[in-house]
């Protein structure tokens, strides 16, 4: 299934797609056929309630109840989820090799992907406050010169756990997106000297873009192998597949879960996919360009990037 959270008539509503640009109302629909024992009202919620809530889900998109229907015309999207945690990793090694090649050229500084990363999942801590939709504008930042797209999967967590094993860590993920992690390169070149991990060349409004659709777990195998395609005014940038991750979800949940506990609806983005971004073949954005990020089988993510106030 596919899942997403929109705003319809001034309400926000947890949504399936059922095909094309229909959804359906799941709140709704569990009201006609009087199911309480359930909360359909918040994503986060139906994350929490596990794999019954989700059979329930199944079962209203089976009954095809036509008059819980809405059409993505009448929407605005939300972000599927806001993440309850959010932390950001760079798993392609292809991206890392691209984007510090170009980033060596620019800046004069030699970078090089260090040891420790083929070691272990490398990654930081997010702005979970950050996240917007689906078509929703993207600020672009005042401190900036030079921003970027990057084309990710993120995996949904969808159960509690502590120092998990990595045979059993796939059974932790509920579902999976498209992330646009987008970034400030001007202003990450000033700060990896510094050796603490991106900062504010990540943290701004709009910053981070989630979407449209969660795609449960159970669609597809494990690891996730998907299709990858980032596209600017129409022109595609480049893109790859998920199965090129050097470390997969289970290596990074065995990890993250060491002596910590996890908790549904974190969210975990992969890092950009190989060619997934600008900086890789020295594009940057323009003020009013259009961004389209594809994922096999979730769907496709699509912004604008807006500059006022010059």
């Amino acid at each position: 299934m596919r899942l997403g959270t929109v705003e319809h008539k001034k309400e926000i509503k947890v949504i399936v797609l059922v095909e094309n640009d229909t959804f359906l109302d799941v709140a709704k629909a569990a009201d006609q056929a009087n199911i309480t024992d359930f909360d359909f009202t918040d994503m986060q919620r139906l994350i929490e309630q596990g794999e019954n809530a989700l059979e329930k889900v199944s079962c209203l998109l089976d009954q095809n109840n036509e008059s819980c229907f809405i059409s993505a015309d009448e929407v605005v999207f939300r972000p599927p989820l806001i993440p309850l945690q959010y932390r950001a990793f760079s798993i392609f090694e292809d991206h890392l090799k691209n984007a510090f090649a170009q980033a060596t050229k620019l800046s004069g500084i030699k970078y090089e992907i260090p040891p420790v990363w083929y070691e272990q999942p490398i990654y930081y801590k997010g702005n979970r406050l950050s996240f917007v939709g689906h078509k929703a504008e993207i600020k672009w930042p005042s401190f900036s010169e030079f921003l970027d797209i990057e084309l990710e999967i993120a995996a949904i967590i969808g159960k509690k756990g502590r120092d998990i094993k990595e045979e059993d860590a796939s059974n932790y993920i509920f579902g999976y997106s498209i992330l646009n992690d987008i970034s400030a390169r001007d202003a990450q070149m000033k700060e990896m000297p510094g050796q603490m991990g991106p900062a504010k060349s990540k943290d701004f409004d709009t910053g981070n873009v989630l979407g449209p659709f969660i795609l449960t777990a159970d669609e597809v195998d494990h690891p996730v192998a998907l299709n990858m395609e980032a596209r600017v005014n129409g022109s595609v940038w480049g893109g790859g597949n998920s199965k090129d991750m050097h470390h997969s979800f289970s290596d990074i949940i065995a990890h993250i879960s060491r002596s910590e506990t996890i908790y549904p609806g974190e969210v975990i983005g992969s890092g950009t996919v190989g060619t997934g971004s600008g900086i890789e073949s020295g594009k940057k954005l323009a003020p009013g360009d259009e961004f389209e990020l594809e994922i096999e089988k979730i769907g496709t993510l699509s912004n604008k990037i807006v500059r006022t106030g010059l």
